[in-house]
């Protein structure tokens, strides 16, 4: 298990200052505190870059309510709102089931069920012994068309089922790399499942 302790300080690298100041660089005088998201996605990479799990400390946190001239809680606000940011620790692949409407008629359970299988856990947000994997439960991933979606870390799997899943964890867990993002059934982008249904070749009447 990721049991990361929060840092007990924290200041952007040089490659994530160049990133801030580039964000903050886009708002003019006085609106500095619109780049609060950006701000918390740089945190959030170098965490990754340095310890290998990609999180927002608190700590961070409050050097980006200093660097925006922000109070503490509104960036604290913004952080535990949104799915994207991780307020503790997660394992080196973020597995981020979506289990609404559409995923879930896809057969999502097939994949959450494929996820606790291969990582060894039990529940959404706990990581697995070997820090490998966190799952968590994800609200709509905006991909329905080729659902079920599995986002590992900033990659969309998409046509995802429980062989698929399994495969593509177990290749993970061997030491292997991730895949290609995007449809692992083979269609291209979001064409229909069963392929072309229009604009398909015709034979010209015989005269």
């Amino acid at each position: 298990m990721n049991t990361q302790a929060e840092p007990k300080s924290f200041e952007f690298d040089t490659e994530a200052e160049a990133l801030v100041t580039a964000a903050i660089a886009h708002y003019p005088m006085g609106k500095q505190a619109s780049a609060v998201m950006p701000l918390l996605d740089i945190a959030q990479r170098q965490m990754a870059r340095h310890t290998g799990s990609a999180w927002v400390p608190r700590v961070a946190m409050d050097v980006i309510a200093k660097r925006l001239g922000m109070a503490p809680i509104r960036v604290y606000e913004v952080a535990t709102f949104y799915l994207m940011y991780n307020t503790k620790p997660v394992g080196k692949y973020h597995l981020q089931v979506c289990t609404t409407t559409p995923c879930w008629l896809r057969g999502s359970d097939d994949v959450v069920a494929a996820c606790k299988s291969q990582a060894g856990i039990s529940e959404f947000g706990e990581t697995s012994a070997n820090g490998l994997f966190t799952m968590s439960e994800v609200e709509c991933l905006g991909a329905c068309v080729n659902a079920p979606i599995l986002q590992i870390n900033d990659d969309y799997f998409e046509d995802m089922d429980g062989v698929r899943t399994e495969v593509l964890l177990g290749d993970l867990k061997a030491g292997g790399a991730l895949p290609p993002a995007g449809s692992t059934a083979g269609r291209s982008g979001s064409a229909p499942a069963t392929g072309l249904t229009a604009l398909l070749p015709t034979t010209e009447p015989a005269e």
